[in-house]
This record gives C-alpha cells, sequence and structure tokens, in this order.
C-alpha cells in the first residue's frame, strides 16, 4: 500500500516514545505462541526466528522465552536502541521488512511480524518473507485488538476521536488473509481473549505511546491524558485499569515445493 506522509509520520513517531513503549505497551498471552507452534507444525524451540518491526523487542524477547533463536528487524533508531538495552544478547538489524537485508534464501523457519505489517507494504513485504522463508517454514502476523466497543473503553473511545483530528482506532489496514490468498497461499487464523490489570499511569503512558499522540504537540498530549485520569478515576477508583484485549493471529506457509 503506498504510505502517505501522515503514515510515514506515524511510523517515525515511536522513536521519540521508545523507552515509553517498552515500560508500557501490553505484552502477548502464552495461548498465542502456543497457536502460533500449531499452525506452523513444529515448536519454537531452536527455530530460526526473525522478528520484523520488532521495534523495542516486546515480542522478541517472548520469542525468545520460548526457545526460539530470534534474530530482530528494526528500522527506527530510538526503538532499536532500546531494543539493545533490554536484550543485549539478541542479534538486531536495522532494516525494513519490506528489503531483508539477508541475501541467504530459506534462512528462517518462522518469520513474525508482531503489531508491524500494517506498516509495510504487502506488495513487497509478502515476497520478502517467503524469499528468507525455507520451505515449509511460517510466516506469522499478529496484533492486540483493544475492546472499545462498550463500557469505558468505549467513552474512551469516544473522547479521543473529538479531540484527535483524524483519530482512528487501531485497525489492519489490509485483510491479511484476502491478501495472502492472493498469492495463492493459503492463511490460517486464530484469535484469543485476554485482560491485562494495569495501574493507571500505565494505562496512560501506553496510550501516549500510540502514533495518533505522539505525533501532535506535547502540551496538547499531556491535557489529553490528563482528562483521560480525571475520566478512568470515576470508572477504576482503585487506579487499577483493566484492559481487554483479542489477539489476532494470522500464519500462512511458504509452500514446501513450487506451485
Amino acid at each position: 500500500m503506498p504510505h502517505d506522509p501522515h503514515h510515514a509520520a506515524r511510523a517515525r513517531s515511536f522513536d521519540s516514545v521508545a523507552a515509553q513503549y517498552a515500560a508500557s505497551r501490553p505484552g502477548y498471552p502464552p495461548q498465542l505462541f502456543d497457536a502460533i507452534e500449531e499452525a506452523a507444525g513444529r515448536s519454537l524451540q531452536g527455530a530460526r526466528t526473525l522478528d520484523v518491526g520488532a521495534g523495542t523487542g516486546i515480542a522478541t524477547g517472548l520469542l525468545a522465552a520460548r526457545g526460539a533463536r530470534v534474530t530482530a528487524v528494526e528500522p527506527g533508531a530510538g526503538m532499536a536502541a532500546q531494543l539493545r538495552a533490554d536484550l543485549p544478547g539478541i542479534p538486531l538489524v536495522r532494516a525494513v521488512g519490506d528489503a531483508l537485508p539477508f541475501s541467504d534464501t530459506a534462512a528462517f523457519d518462522v518469520v513474525c511480524y508482531a503489531q508491524a505489517w500494517h506498516w509495510t507494504d504487502p506488495a513487497r513485504s509478502v515476497p520478502e518473507a517467503m524469499r528468507v522463508l525455507r520451505p515449509g517454514g511460517a510466516l506469522a502476523l499478529w496484533w492486540n485488538i483493544p475492546y472499545r466497543e462498550t463500557g469505558w473503553a468505549a467513552d474512551q473511545e469516544a473522547r479521543l476521536a473529538r479531540r484527535l483530528p483524524g483519530y482512528d482506532r487501531h485497525r489492519v489496514t489490509d485483510d491479511p488473509d484476502a491478501l495472502f490468498r492472493r498469492h495463492g497461499l493459503r492463511p490460517a487464523f486464530r484469535a484469543a481473549d485476554w485482560t491485562r490489570p494495569v495501574p493507571l499511569d500505565t494505562h496512560l503512558a501506553m496510550l501516549g505511546s500510540h502514533s495518533q499522540l505522539a505525533v501532535v504537540a506535547p502540551a496538547t498530549a499531556d491535557a489529553i491524558l490528563e482528562d483521560e485520569r480525571t475520566a478512568l478515576l470515576d470508572a477504576f477508583p482503585d487506579g487499577i485499569v483493566q484492559e481487554d484485549y483479542g489477539v489476532d493471529l494470522t500464519v500462512t506457509l511458504r509452500p514446501a515445493v513450487p506451485s
């Protein structure tokens, strides 16, 4: 997909909030990695794994904890520096998913995009992922999708939409299942629900690390977050916010033989 200047600015905005991102963004539940292994038909233990758009390494660290042999790919200087600080033993390559700097084909068993696929041009990133995967290897894409349809979360969405011009909730910009089918691939889809109880300050820091807030003037962002603090203390007087997520996973395999 062509990236407009606003989209590119939002992508670059994460470098300015890298430490905040690492400290406040949610991780992923264990059942996600169980589902990746089931769909890939192999354990992550010992798997040569590429984590593309690794950011500060949230997924990278969890993959490594499952025994994967992970190489991280991250284009942003600030995000990459945070990943190096948090995970000094993980190999890190500065690059984008549209042009992976690996000359060897079939170099990886698993290629992952955690919260990152929608920042790529799929016309380039699909062939690049297939190129570096071994035959039968798995491309896994996943997103934490906040549930914001009802209750306090829906109220927050409405407030943010009023305050932030062009605000849009987290969406996958392309349907990855349809995309892969256009490439003659057969994706498998999994979903799981989970809840993260966090202190109010962590929730607000997480909001502030999103690109829609990171690109506005600091005074504007601070005012919005202070208003959110007041509203959320009404909903959660104990100061613990219950964030509800669905984690959506798409896995597709590189064909074992040419079609």
